[in-house]
């Protein structure tokens, strides 16, 4: 793969001439070798091909999380728009996006059709059906909670993708543990420790090492240059990045519980 280096060289001549152009060859190569271990060779065009897939599936399946209750009431439409507005979109993306969530939303809308063309391009890459459920768990508790309807069709969509039913009760409980340190680095003396261990998926016996391990793996899965080689669009980055300030709370919370 040499996309990267080809890339990254052209930038570094354009803007340091032919020393700036050996620089960005050398980061372009690190860049092919993360991108090529991440999926095993995949071309630009395949990944852009993920990408847009991606932005399809999470925002036609939150046209159908909206509507798992049966209708979708202005205060829903509402907040499908203020988290696009929180996402940073705005002009072709943001209509898209809109477009998707009325598709998911209607009544004909067949959800096993998206999954399966998504799992057609995606489906062997794990690390993506596993950041478009925690996305999508993410946007089911904007509101506070995940409703019972909610939480049906979420675990419809993780059979799909291939997950067991306890890996996704894990994965839910997980989130909505960190869910409860949004915004809350700063203010963690109401905060349950309970919640802090849950939100990391370790046992509050476990030793400093298997902690640090945990810690380390969430963050990993939410580093925004990896998951943009894995094909996650550029509009779920703050999403991942929210969440990885909520593991990062919880785990300055348990840090200081030890202490």
């Amino acid at each position: 793969m040499i996309f990267g280096k080809l890339v990254a060289g052209m930038l570094g001549f354009f803007v340091a001439g032919p020393f700036g152009a050996v620089i960005g060859v050398v980061v372009g190569h690190f860049f092919d070798r993360g991108l090529g271990g991440t999926l095993g060779g995949v071309s630009p065009q395949q990944i852009e091909q993920i990408r847009e897939s991606y932005f399809q599936t999470i925002f036609t399946l939150m046209g159908q999380l909206a509507k798992s209750d049966g209708r979708i009431s202005a205060s829903e439409i509402a907040q499908a728009e203020q988290t696009m507005a929180h996402m940073g979109m705005d002009g072709e993306h943001r209509q898209r996006a809109i477009e998707f969530f009325k598709t998911g939303s209607a009544s004909v809308f067949d959800t096993a059709q998206i999954l399966e063309e998504f799992k057609r391009l995606c489906g062997s890459h794990h690390k993506l059906k596993h950041s478009l459920l925690v996305y999508l768990i993410s946007l089911a508790l904007a509101d506070g909670e995940i409703h019972t309807a909610e939480r049906s069709l979420l675990l419809d969509i993780a059979l799909s993708l291939g997950f067991k039913k306890y890996e996704f009760d894990r994965l839910i409980e997980m989130v909505e543990a960190q869910h409860r340190f949004a915004g809350s680095a700063e203010q963690d003396s109401g905060l349950d420790i309970g919640a802090a261990y849950k939100a990391l998926g370790v046992a509050p016996d476990c030793s400093d090492t298997a902690l640090k391990r945990a810690y380390r793996k969430l963050m990993s899965q939410h580093h925004p240059d990896k998951l943009i080689a894995q094909g996650v669009p550029d509009e779920m980055l703050k999403v991942a990045t929210e969440k990885a300030q909520e593991i990062q709370a919880a785990y300055e919370l348990i840090k200081k519980h030890r202490k």
